[in-house]
């Protein structure tokens, strides 16, 4: 009898790691900036979001647990008037780099503009024919750019099919009266992110998240000279964004997630000629001069 309760605790486990979902995501959600002791909204709202997040089957393709993708979100909420909110997110997502225990970034994005209504306990539904609230809409749109970001670095353009599902939640969402969505609304939206990544301009971008990661980071640990030569090759191909576009909004997308992490390659052996690759990066992101100075 105990054999087969332990063969059937087996299978059970077994099914769930075949079909675990796509995402391992926490979600939290930062009340300090509005005032009042009833807070409980908050924390129904977090555990739903999380609820939607890790339970929502985005994909058709089957994950194991380990295959799961990390991901943050802390939602900031600056304003509540009832049951309207509005804040902002800031989005964090992470894979393994082969043969190491190092988790890379490979999205790190804030969205300053969001606002939405809530009402306690409501379900939390997405639908893929009706625009049903733009919490969900914003949450959808967000695990699809995370999923084709991760996509992104382990197969050449292999993201495409996510950030398209991404750029139908735009679509779907454009009517709905909420800001974000719409290329009028500013520079660095929901809107203006997916549309640069699908955009044909901006193929180079994939190549270089492949290039980066896979032929990178991934062979870091068995030849860490060529890995170097790949990881800087990618970013000359960020450079012809920067000559054709300077301000192109996506060298500021993979720059927040990758300075630091690029600091940390150049600042190890084996030696490598960083003149050029500094060079470029200071003209990519000046921003972040102070960084590539301390590159040697």
């Amino acid at each position: 009898m105990m054999h087969k309760i332990i063969h059937i605790v087996f299978i059970f486990f077994a099914f769930v790691q075949l079909n675990a979902q796509e995402l391992n995501c926490t979600l939290t959600i930062n009340s300090d900036n509005i005032s009042g002791s009833n807070k409980q909204v908050y924390t129904t709202l977090e555990t739903s979001l999380n609820e939607f997040l890790n339970q929502t089957r985005w994909t058709n393709n089957n994950y194991k647990l380990q295959e799961r993708i990390n991901c943050n979100i802390t939602m900031t909420i600056l304003e509540q008037n009832g049951n309207a909110f509005s804040g902002n997110i800031q989005i964090q997502s992470s894979r393994p780099v082969y043969n190491s225990t190092y988790l890379t970034p490979v999205f790190n994005f804030k969205d300053a503009n969001v606002s939405f209504n809530y009402q306690e306990f409501e379900p939390l539904v997405y639908s893929d024919n009706t625009f049903e609230s733009n919490l969900v809409s914003i949450m959808t749109y967000y695990a699809y750019v995370i999923l084709g970001m991760d996509a992104d670095t382990f197969s050449l353009g292999g993201g495409t099919p996510f950030f398209t599902k991404a750029q139908d939640v735009v679509v779907q969402a454009q009517q709905s009266g909420f800001s974000g969505w719409n290329q009028i609304d500013g520079p660095r939206t929901r809107f203006m992110l997916t549309d640069n990544i699908l955009s044909p301009a901006y193929q180079v971008f994939h190549n270089v998240m492949y290039e980066y990661h896979l032929l990178g980071l991934d062979i870091m640990s068995k030849d860490p000279k060529n890995a170097k030569v790949n990881i800087a090759e990618s970013v000359y191909k960020l450079k012809s964004i920067y000559d054709s576009r300077p301000a192109a909004f996506l060298l500021r997308v993979f720059m927040d997630s990758k300075a630091d992490e690029i600091v940390d390659v150049y600042s190890d052996g084996p030696n490598f000629d960083a003149f050029k690759l500094k060079e470029d990066l200071l003209k990519i992101s000046p921003l972040n001069a102070e960084k590539w100075n301390a590159i040697k």
